[in-house]
């Protein structure tokens, strides 16, 4: 593992590291910021998931999260998006390749070696960051905005026993309905198959739902409504009757600034379940 900057921040240290992954066959670059109170013991950790476009920078810099995961005790990982680099294939739109991996395995051609993103965010990454740093693995959750969201509900409802709490910022809700999923499930995993419903948090909430504290947050004026589709999701969890909260917030958009103005209640939410006996 490379040391590519550290940062005080908070009280604490803002990092950023690569190393070579064995899930996606390159080198990853990942964000981790640790509170102060991990120069004494071992901390839980949020895992934040970034959207389209986006790589390990976009919410470390953006989201105003270590401000409250300083003040709470809790440890932050920043993951990229999706492998990059020469070797790793790659398409003309900013939904499809690089920088738009949707936590996903791929099983089809040319993305099969590489994007491998649900294995490096829910096996891989944990283990180095536990290894490496002081970081409490048995006090995990998961978060994540627009693309992120969704991959954030769907592995926390795959893997219930790793994350104690999930929260989401504008999540893809319904992908197998949606242009923001169809085209991407269809190119990663096939045309569509049982595996496309893994991947779809209105499908998982129905049928599996999550054994922990629930919150997702979408703005009333995001431009992306309909590709979302967060009313699916609402029937999922109201069908289901599964506890947690999902909130419309008036006016906001899709953007940082709506993620940023919820960050607080966010981390919080988190912290609450992360540090309960």
């Amino acid at each position: 593992m490379e040391i590519k900057s550290e940062n005080t921040c908070f009280g604490g240290v803002q990092g950023v590291y690569s190393h070579e992954s064995s899930s996606c066959g390159i080198e990853m670059t990942f964000g981790l910021y640790l509170p102060e109170e991990a120069k004494f013991s071992r901390v839980p950790v949020l895992w934040y998931l970034s959207g389209l476009t986006c790589n390990h920078e976009n919410a470390m810099t953006k989201a105003g999260a270590q401000a409250w995961a300083g003040e709470q005790g809790v440890a932050l990982v920043f993951p990229d998006t999706s492998p990059r680099g020469e070797k790793v294939a790659d398409d003309e739109a900013f939904d499809l390749g690089q920088g738009a991996g949707f936590y996903v395995n791929a099983t089809e051609e040319p993305w099969a070696p590489h994007f491998r993103m649900w294995d490096y965010i829910s096996d891989e990454l944990p283990q180095l960051i536990g290894k490496e740093f002081s970081i409490d693995l048995e006090r995990q959750s998961i978060t994540g905005h627009s693309m992120g969201g969704h991959g954030a509900l769907t592995i926390a409802m795959a893997r219930p026993d790793q994350y104690r709490s999930v929260s989401a910022f504008s999540p893809i809700c319904n992908p197998i309905e949606s242009d923001w999923g169809q085209k991407q499930l269809t190119s990663y995993l096939g045309e569509r198959n049982s595996n496309w419903e893994t991947h779809d948090a209105s499908v998982q909430m129905l049928e599996k739902g999550f054994d922990g504290p629930v919150l997702v947050d979408t703005g009333t004026k995001d431009q992306f409504l309909d590709l979302l589709k967060p009313e699916t999701l609402a029937f999922s969890m109201g069908k289901r009757r599964q506890p947690g909260h999902i909130r419309f917030q008036q006016g906001y958009d899709h953007s940082y600034f709506f993620v940023s103005s919820f960050m607080e209640d966010h981390i919080n939410f988190h912290a609450d379940a992360l540090y309960a006996e």
